[in-house]
Parts: structure tokens; C-alpha cells; sequence
């Protein structure tokens, strides 16, 4: 079923900004219950589980976090007050002190210490994507510690890094820079391509979650049609036209200008874009991927650039990563490599830190904890 699309003016963006930006230079440090409230709405209470039970007086509990300010552990000493922290500690003084953990930093959370960590029952994962811990079998296959990751962190930073790494391309904005280093006033343009508008292109967003939603909702402000997949019945937004399943992947991909990878990495997603899928694809088309690298066969993606089946690839995370000094990828103009840097910004760590204080008080009320993983799924 087609939805209607949501338009956005160019006097509305100002607005929003003007408003983003005054509210930047007033900032004051935020309230508890405006924490809360940040917290419940990137969180999701979806498989939610409560890492300990609180049925009467509240257990002393201990926290082993990776970095937090004074200021979030003020928050914890006056928002769950039986919650101890304990910070800076190296993985060897985490390893020493095992047994005192009921929650950690999932960077410390290694074979090592998970053996002898008999009391944790929670670990945080930092990130959205949980990837890197699923191999470490002392975590997934203990039932009894509730692993929680960052979802819905990331996105606002990384949906304007994607729409920045696209337009670079789109625009030719790699050959004006190089234009303007050597001093030269050039408007007869160059680059690898004729520089494109995106209004009127269509974007296919595989994987519409927190980030693919972020990625989505500013292609449409750029006027170009959006359609994706996505795994749940979950109502789409109206400036969404149309969604597929996964399985729908490669029926929809003839239709995209741009295809943006939103997708977490497991078994089901890993070569996701293969030789077959590059195939499907429309001749001139634009790839993003800021999900992970293994989602793309590297070597399939570079046959398509080579062949210009691909327009071009805006890549914040490569397959190796990091990427060796001297792999091909460097050396194609049409591509743009960022080393997976995507999410950093003030408002990323601003709703990081809600989160992790909101789940902290969850953690010593014994109140289920938000953004719960299945483990087995892998996200």
C-alpha cells in the first residue's frame, strides 16, 4: 500500500535549524525526568527483561563502566543510589576484580572475565551493532545476563554523515575541493560524473530501524522517494511510499538511485550485496553503506564500480577494516572512505549518555532494562 509522502519545505529546515541552534547556546545541564523522557524514546522496550529483581529493599549493586562524566555518575547517586560505579579500570584490574560486577561495559566483558564474573547479570554493548560479541560463548549462551546495546543512539549523527558522503559525490565536491587547493576559479566542472540533483530519485533504505529511519526521513526532505525493508510489521511513516521484507531485497533494487545500508550484521546479512545483488541494481546507481562492512562483498562491489554499474560508494565501513594502505578501493575516484566515524557528534554522545543513566536506574529499581538484544538473533 502507498503512503502519502510528508513534504518539507526549505523555510521549515531554516526554521528547525534556528531552533536546533538556539537551543544549543541556551543548553543547561538536563533535568532527570527530561533524561527519562530521552531515554524511553530512543530505547526500546521491545524483548525488554529485568537484569536483577528487586522485590523488597533494593540489592547494593556494582557497575563496572568504560567512560561515564561526574556529571552521569551525580545522575546514578541521585537516581539509583544502591548503584555503585566503578570506572577507568584496565582490563586487568576488571579481570582482578570479576566477582564484584553486576553490570559492565561490554569492552571489558571478555571470556576471561565472564568466567569469573560470577554475579554479573548485565552488560552494556556501547554500540548498535553486537556483532563483535557474538562470538564469545560465555555471554551468549548465558540466559542469566541480559545484554543491552546502544540502538537509536546513533542515527541522527550517521544519517547526516550519509547524506554528506552522498552529496560529495552527487555534487562533485571532491574535484571542487581539489579546485579550490590549487587557487583555480574552474566552472567548466570535471570530477567523475555530471554532478545530479536528488530531488525526484528514489532511495532504497535496507533495514529501516533507528538509522535506516534517520537516513530515510532526510532523503525525503531532499525530495526524493524513499521505499526500504524491514523485518517488522511495524507501521512505516508517511514519507516512506513503500516497504518490503528482506526477501523483497532484490526485486526492489532495479528500482534505486541510492541504495543505503542500514542493516546489522549477522548471518542472514552477511554478503547481502553480492555479485547478484549488484546485478539487480540500476545502471548509475549510488551505494551507502554505514552498517557494516561484511554486509558487501568487497570484491562484487568492485567489479560494479570498475564497470560503472556503480555510479559510486560512500563507505564509512569497509570489509577489511580498517582498510590496508594499499587496497584498490583508496585509488577509485568515485568512491568516498570515512573510517567509521559516522556516529560522532555532541548529540550522539548526549543521547548515550541518557540512555546509559536511564538504564542505570532502571538496573538498581529492577525495572526491565531498554534496548534488550536477542542474542540469538544477533541484534
Amino acid at each position: 500500500m502507498k503512503l502519502h509522502r510528508r513534504k518539507y519545505s526549505f523555510a521549515a529546515f531554516c526554521s528547525l535549524g534556528a531552533i536546533m541552534l538556539s537551543s544549543t547556546a541556551s543548553a543547561e545541564p538536563m533535568k532527570a525526568s527530561e533524561n527519562k523522557a530521552l531515554a524511553e524514546e530512543l530505547g526500546s522496550l521491545h524483548n525488554a527483561k529485568i537484569a536483577i529483581k528487586m522485590p523488597d529493599a533494593k540489592k547494593q549493586l556494582t557497575f563496572f563502566a568504560g567512560s561515564i562524566s561526574k556529571e552521569d555518575q551525580a545522575k546514578v547517586v541521585r537516581l539509583a543510589p544502591n548503584v555503585r560505579i566503578i570506572t577507568g579500570l584496565s582490563p586487568k584490574q576488571a579481570l582482578d576484580r570479576a566477582t564484584e560486577a553486576h553490570g559492565v561495559d561490554a569492552h571489558l566483558a571478555t571470556p576471561e572475565f565472564l568466567a569469573k564474573a560470577t554475579n554479573l547479570r548485565w552488560v552494556q554493548v556501547p554500540s548498535a551493532g553486537v556483532d563483535r560479541y557474538l562470538g564469545i560463548k560465555p555471554l551468549i549462551e548465558n540466559d542469566d545476563i541480559v545484554m543491552t546495546n546502544a540502538r537509536g543512539v546513533h542515527g541522527p549523527a550517521i544519517a547526516d554523515h550519509a547524506m554528506a558522503m552522498l552529496l560529495t559525490l552527487t555534487r562533485n565536491l571532491q574535484h571542487y575541493a581539489e579546485m579550490q587547493k590549487q587557487g583555480k576559479w574552474n566552472r567548466r566542472g570535471g570530477g567523475t560524473s555530471q554532478s545530479i540533483a536528488l530531488q525526484g530519485k528514489t532511495m532504497l533504505v535496507v533495514g529501516l530501524g533507528g538509522i535506516g529511519s534517520e537516513i530515510a526521513q532526510r532523503a525525503n526532505g531532499f525530495g526524493m522517494n524513499v521505499i526500504g525493508t524491514r523485518r517488522s510489521d511495524k507501521p512505516s511513516p508517511d514519507y516512506i511510499t513503500k516497504v518490503g521484507k528482506p526477501k523483497d531485497l532484490l526485486a526492489m533494487l532495479p528500482e534505486a538511485d541510492v541504495v543505503a545500508l542500514a542493516v546489522p550484521l549477522t548471518d542472514e546479512t552477511k554478503d547481502l550485496l553480492d555479485a547478484k545483488a549488484f546485478a539487480a541494481m540500476k545502471k548509475g546507481a549510488y551505494l551507502i553503506n554505514i552498517a557494516r562492512g561484511k554486509v558487501v562483498n568487497t570484491e562484487a562491489m568492485m567489479q560494479s564500480l570498475k564497470s560503472g554499474k556503480l555510479a559510486g560508494a560512500c563507505l564509512d565501513v569497509t570489509d577489511p577494516e580498517p582498510l590496508l594502505a594499499d587496497h584498490p578501493l583508496w585509488k577509485q575516484a568515485n568512491v568516498i572512505i570515512t573510517p567509521h566515524i559516522a556516529s560522532r557528534a555532541e548529540v550522539t554522545d548526549e543521547r548515550r549518555s541518557a540512555l546509559l543513566v536511564e538504564n542505570l536506574r532502571r538496573f538498581g529499581a529492577g525495572e526491565p532494562l531498554l534496548n534488550c538484544v536477542d542474542k540469538k538473533a544477533g541484534y
